[in-house]
This record gives C-alpha cells, structure tokens and sequence, in this order.
C-alpha cells in the first residue's frame, strides 16, 4: 500500500472485484459443458492427453470445424471455452516436443481463443487463471473441498499428477481466503484509525498464509516430481522468452506477426500481489517487471484489485505512527509467514525442476529405467526455468529476500 490518500469516502470492499466470498478468486461452479454448437471443441479438449500421446492431436485440431463464439454469452462459458481452447493450444503446440513445435496455430483454432480471450480479457495461452481457478468439479457436490473429492475438468499430458498439481493449486487458492476477506478490514481500518481492527485482520492474514504453506505441501504427496519435470513442463510453457520457439507462435486469422506469451506461473495468481501491496513489499527492476507482466494474465478484475490495493493509505507506515505493540506484532508475523510460504516455494521448485534439471544432465549418457528415461528426455531449452520464462531460482531467491526488507526496523 502506498502512501497516497484516496478521494473516496466510502467503505473499501471487495464487491466489484470478482471475489467469491467462499471461494476467493477461484470461479465458483465452473460449467462441465458448453452448449451442442460447441460439441467439436470440448470432444477434443476432453482427450488432449490421448491424442498428444497418439500424436494425432493435430490432426483432429486441423479437421475441426470454424466456430463462430457469438453464442457464448454466459462468464462462466467463456471460461470453460477458454480452458478448453487453452489446451488444446498447449497440446497442439507441444505435441512433438520441444524440437518439432509450429509456427502458426490453425485458424479454427486461433480465431475464437482470440475473441475468447479478448472478451474474457486473457491472453490467448493457458493460464492460472484457466488451469486452477476454473478448472475444477467435486465428485460429491454435497461432499467437502479436498483432494480425494476434487477433479479437473480439462486435463493436459501427466496423468495423476497433472490433477495434483493443479488441485494442490486450488487448494493453496482456497486457504487464501479468509485473509482476501480481511484485507478489506485493514483498508478500512488504516483509513479510520481503527489499531485493534487492523490488528485482528492481520492476525487472520498471517494464520491464512501459514495455511496456504500447509496446503501446498500436499504438492510432495501428489506430484511425481519425474512426471512433472520430464512430461507435465513442457505443456505449461509458453512462447515468450523460451528458446524453442524464438519467434513466437503466428495466430492465424488474428494477425500475420507472430506474437509471444508466457506460460503458465504461479506468479499469475493474484494473491501474492495482493499481499505484497497491503505490506509494502517492493520488488525492484527485474524481478518486478516480470511480477507486473504477470498481472496482464489475471481476470481484469483481479489485476484491478492489486491496483486499488496499492493506492490505498500505507498499512505500514500506519503501524510505525501507532506504536502498538499488538499491531507491530501481528504485522511482523504477516510479513515472516509471507517469507516462510516463498521460502517454501523456493523448495517445491528445487524438487520438482533444479534437482530433476541435475540428474537429466547426469542421465543422458547412461542406461535408464523408466523414471530416469523420463528426466533425460525432459526439454533442455527449460532446464532451470520456470514455465513461465524466468530463470526461476534467481528470480525466486530476489523476491524472496526484497520481502524482507517490508519488515518493520527494530526487527532485523
């Protein structure tokens, strides 16, 4: 939060940003289905990892009709479209690996991503915002938001894994919750004077963040990190800052230049940014560009509440002015917790890309079994970048430690 005072008087919410109250930024309810026009579409998005595995996804994708997206009227139907279209893009781009990829995306294809995406105001690439926030169903409608009662929709190559990794996502996105819901309490509370609010509200964050670590844990559990590494990669990456594909991908019928987007990340999730607005947190040049791109493959709404957060009076320019002992407490426990979840993550992605990319090196010129042959085979354009495009261990590491100077300065 900046030091900027607002003109508005009313109330802070989160009303007109998108916001579930249960659910936070996840989409409540995605649809399973699209209307019949849409049938061509969702039979081939429902068996992308077979027919990438039969190396026939291309194919079907070229021999699919020309869909007007006119008759998409619902969100919730451009979001399901969009997921579906978002994949079959991944699958058809990465069916042969990272040494046969294309050029142009068909037409039938690209034309309604296109509109699609410009509707919905995504790129037109598989997102966070397509894989894990809209991306789900429970098994039992009545039964609980967990791991053994949750499915994907839409699946890419990778199996059991793929579903962990992104319901392991949403559940992350779930445990986040509570502290969405409290950060318009410290707004408001900043803005009134109010300590003992801003203090409770802080307390929720910080226990919501120490949440959000337990919940991505589960990841070791449902993750085959061979599988991840050596299959699930390549289908989250992107064509923008990755050497298999310079050029960028040509949307035909949209526009003869090619264009570049990045993959999936979980720097596209929103709450990060949030958090690292309501603290304080500030990433310098690099690391905060890449941050502040990211925000262009979130739900416009999403990206506009990061915004608004950051224009809103300082929180801890407020905690310094109060002087209470409550306060500073509650915000430091914010900003460590916020550390420990980065830091964490910096060991999620040391076992699922930097220690795989090191064996794959090893392995290449050996005898293999299965899972060893898996890693050698990985794509070596990625080896220790994310699927976004960063090099991820850097970039990780620098935002991790521009998180600690958001601490308050008695504390070292």
């Amino acid at each position: 939060m900046a030091a900027v005072e607002t003109d508005s008087k009313a109330p802070f919410s989160l009303d007109s940003y998108h916001v579930s109250e249960e659910l936070g930024f996840i989409l409540p309810e995605p649809l399973k289905d699209l209307p019949p026009y849409y049938k061509p579409w969702m039979d081939i998005a429902l068996r992308v990892p077979e027919l990438v595995q039969s190396h026939e996804l291309r194919s079907h994708i070229n021999q699919m009709p020309m869909l007007s997206s006119k008759f998409l009227q619902k969100h919730r139907e451009l979001r399901l479209a969009h997921l579906a279209l978002s994949a079959m893009t991944m699958g058809y781009v990465w069916q042969e690996g990272e040494n046969d990829t294309v050029e142009t995306l068909p037409c039938n294809l690209a034309v309604p991503f296109w509109e699609v995406s410009q509707r919905l105001g995504l790129p037109p690439i598989f997102t966070h915002a397509d894989g894990v926030l809209a991306n789900w169903r429970k098994r039992d409608p009545e039964g609980p938001f967990d791991m053994e009662n949750l499915e994907l929709l839409v699946s890419l190559p990778g199996g059991d894994s793929v579903r962990g990794f992104f319901m392991v996502t949403l559940l992350v996105e779930l445990a986040a919750v509570p502290a969405l819901r409290s950060i318009p309490t410290v707004v408001n509370g900043v803005g009134c004077g109010d300590t003992e609010a801003v203090a409770r509200a802080l307390e929720n964050i910080s226990q919501s963040m120490e949440d959000m670590t337990d919940a991505l844990k589960l990841m070791q559990v449902h993750v085959e990190p061979a599988v991840f590494y050596g299959i699930m990669r390549i289908y989250l990456s992107g064509w923008k800052d990755n050497p298999s594909m310079p050029k960028g991908l040509v949307y035909e019928g949209v526009q003869t230049e090619a264009m570049e987007y990045s993959g999936g990340s979980a720097a596209q999730s929103s709450l990060l940014h949030c958090f690292d607005e309501l603290l304080g947190v500030k990433h310098e040049e690099k690391s905060g560009a890449f941050l502040t791109r990211m925000r262009n493959y979130m739900p416009p709404a999403h990206k506009q509440l990061i915004q608004d957060i950051s224009l809103q009076p300082s929180l801890r320019s407020f905690v310094q002015q109060q002087a209470d002992e409550r306060l500073s407490q509650a915000f430091q426990l914010c900003v460590t917790r916020l550390l420990t979840l980065r830091s964490y993550h910096i060991n999620v992605v040391s076992r699922f890309i930097t220690v795989p990319a090191a064996r794959a090196r090893q392995l290449r010129d050996q005898s293999r079994d299965l899972e060893e042959e898996m890693i050698s085979r990985a794509p070596t354009a990625l080896e220790e970048r994310g699927t976004g495009g960063s090099g991820i261990m850097t970039f990780l590491k620098t935002v991790r430690d521009q998180t600690k100077d958001a601490f308050l300065p008695e504390t070292s």
